[in-house]
């Protein structure tokens, strides 16, 4: 790489233009130490001196836009350059006499255009969302014909990698919580003299509410991104082609184990955070309230029938079935360009949670006389 010169000064003789000789590489890499005391050399020649480019090496479109610039958007009527250095000037010259497009306002036609590209999206989707769970339901029937075709390895690899695994910051996040739910509600029943309710209100809100949805927030942001990450991975490197021109069925080799895997190892995430949240909350009502643990062990059962224990059991089935499924479909609709991969796992992440919200909303809805104390 030769270093950019540039020289400008009066030529020989009374009257004459000034001249301006440049040389070497006029590169972004090369004038970017230098960029602004080029720009201020040049400009004060302007169009009007007597440009020579013969030294000139190589030309990108950096330092053409700096010519152009210091030219004024017009060429010089004394110019020595060779073809090549013309026709890159030349892209600057075309690419700066392009108008910009004209600002609009934003019509009732652009708000129909929007609604009508989001709705069909929407559509595009749920479509593809069905088509993946019925084709889920069709391997389902094929394997209890044929059991030796289970794919019992990937099955027990996804169950590691989505449940033991999960189980230690489930287990952070769910003591944090407990602490903090049963801090927060002593503050307010210490005020009413109504201490021992926090049981009540620790055992019904964890077992039923907080713990199902708080580990499916865990896990959408941790599995589900990661079950989609892989499957974006092997559509970027070409692997589910390969599966599939060896006959492999990727539903059953890739998708039914990671549906299988967090729909069994979810409502044990469920049970294992909801019992160390509990244990926040105890080991925070003892600190605060003076209640022993054996009185919250006696009185947890009396006051939260077991009905809510199935019920977040339950949840946590169904919201691991959602989880998977909905990252299983981005993460095949990734097309085969890391733009197109980091989209569809944020867009999982956030659908899965969303899925979950819904479908916990259903719950409530459905299960609102179920297990709640008369």
């Amino acid at each position: 790489m030769r270093a950019p010169t540039a020289s400008c000064g009066s030529s020989a003789g009374s009257g004459a233009r000034p001249e301006c000789r440049l040389e070497g590489d006029w590169t972004l890499r090369a004038l970017a130490p230098r960029a602004d005391e080029f720009r201020r050399l040049l400009a004060r020649a302007g169009p009007a001196a007597s440009w020579k480019l013969d030294g000139v090496t190589r030309l990108d479109s950096f330092g053409a836009t700096l010519l152009w610039h210091a030219w004024r958007e017009q060429w010089p009527q004394d110019l020595s350059a060779d073809d090549e250095l013309r026709a890159v000037i030349g892209r600057i010259e075309a690419t700066a006499a392009e108008p910009l497009p004209e600002a609009r306002a934003f019509t009732l036609t652009d708000a129909i255009v929007v609604l009508g590209a989001g709705l069909l999206g929407f559509a595009n989707h749920l479509a593809a969302f069905v088509q993946l769970a019925g084709q889920l339901c069709l391997d389902i029937a094929y394997l209890l014909r044929h059991p030796r075709d289970w794919p019992l390895r990937e099955i027990s690899a996804n169950l590691y990698k989505v449940g033991a695994r999960a189980t230690p910051v489930a287990a952070l996040v769910g003591f944090l919580i407990g602490v903090v739910l049963s801090y927060l509600s002593a503050l307010q029943l210490q005020a009413f003299g109504a201490d021992i309710y926090i049981v009540n209100i620790l055992g019904l809100g964890i077992v039923r509410e907080l713990g199902p949805v708080l580990v499916s927030v865990l896990v959408a942001g941790r599995s589900g991104s990661a079950m989609t990450a892989q499957l974006g991975v092997m559509r970027v490197t070409d692997e589910l082609d390969a599966l599939s021109a060896m006959g492999i069925s990727r539903t059953v080799r890739l998708v039914l184990p990671k549906v299988v895997a967090l729909t069994v190892a979810m409502p044990l995430l469920v049970l294992w955070t909801s019992a160390v949240a509990l244990f926040g909350g105890m080991v925070s009502a003892w600190v605060q309230l003076d209640l022993g643990f054996g009185f919250f062990l006696d009185t947890l059962p009396r006051v939260v029938p077991v009905a809510n224990l199935y019920i977040g059991l339950a949840k946590g089935a169904v919201f691991g079935l959602s989880i998977a499924l909905v990252a299983c479909h981005f993460g095949l609709r990734v097309r085969p360009n890391t733009e197109s991969l980091s989209a569809n796992t944020t867009a999982s992440v956030v659908s899965a949670i969303t899925v979950v919200i819904l479908i916990d909303a259903v719950f409530a809805i459905a299960t609102r006389s179920i297990g709640v104390p008369g």
